[in-house]
């Protein structure tokens, strides 16, 4: 159980970690998997279900820029993949709160928000499962 609560705050606040987080604290690697991926998705939806004070919160704790800057990748994502793109970025980026953020300032209804951010994870969780499944086959 510690392992899958692991991965879910992991998956909350750093994605990538999440799964060998998880792992480490001896999750299978299907359940540190889902956990990660169900507390990633949570890390969005809080932004989106908590409404403009907590968003205007995060931007200005993180410093967030609504404005583009085309020499940064996440405006090169979203200029040329819109939506979709920054889902599968995100996860490896800037993560889902700050996705949440700027898809609502760009414009983007928090339904589509939420499934980019949750579809946009699926590939990593599936690379990073399987990634650390090689991993800990390596130290047994």
């Amino acid at each position: 159980m510690t392992g899958i609560l692991t991965a879910f705050g992991l998956g909350f606040l750093y994605f990538i970690s999440a799964i060998p987080g998880g792992m480490a604290a001896h999750a299978p690697v299907w359940a540190a998997a889902l956990a990660a991926w169900l507390g990633y998705s949570a890390g969005g939806l809080l932004v989106l279900l908590a409404g403009a004070p907590l968003r205007d919160w995060i931007t200005r704790k993180l410093k967030v820029d609504p404005k583009p800057d085309n020499s940064k990748l996440f405006w090169k994502v979203w200029h040329r993949f819109g939506l979709w793109g920054l889902g599968l970025i995100a996860p490896i980026t800037i993560g889902p709160q700050v996705t949440a953020i700027l898809a609502l300032a760009l414009g983007e209804s928090p339904r589509r928000i939420q499934l980019a951010i949750v579809l946009g994870v699926f590939p990593w969780v599936i690379v990073l499962g399987f990634l650390a499944s090689l991993g800990s086959g390596l130290l047994r």
